[in-house]
Parts: C-alpha cells; structure tokens; sequence
C-alpha cells in the first residue's frame, strides 16, 4: 500500500453561529462544537483510508475561547498518524468575528478512527507521511498519544466493569 501525505485528508468546513447554537450566554454549545469537529475529523479520515470509518475516541476537545453568535467557525482537521487500522485526526477550529475580521483558535482536538472493509471489520489504511512543520510535529508526538489513549481506554474499561451496565 502506498503511503500518502497528511495533506491529502485535509478537511476544511466553515459555518456561521446562529441563535439556536447558542446557550443562554449567546456562546455556541460544546456539543455543537464537537459534532462539526467529529464531521470534518471523520471526513479527514475517509479521504485517507477510502473507505468507511467509526469514531473510536475523542481524546481530547480543548474549548479555548468562546464563540459567540454571529461568529464564524472554520474547522480544520487532517490525518496525523496511522496504526494499521486506526488514524489519528488532528482537528482545529478557528473562530471569527465576522463584522471586526478578528481570528482566533478558538477549540483543538484529537479523534481516533477506524477504517472499516467490505465486511465491517477493521480493514489495514495506507501510511502516511508529513511534509510541513506542523505535520511533522504532530506526527512525532502521535506515539506519545497513543500510549495515553491506550491506558486511559483501559481505565475506561475498568470502570465500565465497576460500574456496569445496571
């Protein structure tokens, strides 16, 4: 399989914040947030694999600065690293005020994917590589993330046992 560069998955989305995104301080709703960064990050990840994909973690959603109405958001994200079946998707969403032209980034973020075959099972994605300096950076701190998201998914699993399902 033939690696391809980061920027091949890259995925850009723009939407303007109206009223009903909003919470009663007018500051758009971190759930609403999330969906536009899981949408672009899972597009991100099928342009890479081409094929199907499932959300498999949110590692982290970093809300910086809030949005108000009437804001612009610019979601951003692009493939990061592979692990034969999985991607790591790095997600930023830049805010603007679109009366003052003021930009900020506003929200980061680090989702996991998993391709899936004709079958519905895990199926192998090519490899990547990186080309900018962001890229790079990103990319020589995946392994690093993934060891964190392996033991806070082992966490997880031991509290789901704890708890269980009653």
């Amino acid at each position: 399989m033939e690696k391809k560069p980061c920027s091949n998955s890259r995925t850009v989305k723009t939407a303007q914040i109206l009223p009903p995104d909003a919470n009663a301080y007018g500051t758009l709703f971190g759930g609403k947030l999330m969906a536009h960064i899981d949408d672009v990050a899972a597009i991100s990840a099928v342009r890479h694999a081409r094929k199907s994909v499932v959300t498999a973690s949110t590692d982290s959603v970093d809300f910086l600065q809030p949005v108000k109405v009437g804001d612009s958001i610019c979601v951003e994200g692009f493939v990061t690293a592979v692990h034969n079946t999985s991607m790591e998707v790095f997600v930023k969403v830049v805010k603007e005020g679109l009366l003052t032209a003021e930009k900020t980034v506003c929200a980061t973020a680090f989702l996991t994917f998993v391709a899936l075959g004709e079958n519905g099972k895990p199926d192998i994605v090519p490899r990547i590589y990186p080309e900018t300096e962001q890229e790079k950076v990103l990319f020589e701190g995946a392994s690093r993330r993934r060891e964190r998201r392996n033991e806070r998914r082992k966490e997880s699993q031991k509290m789901a046992k704890m708890f269980g399902s009653e």
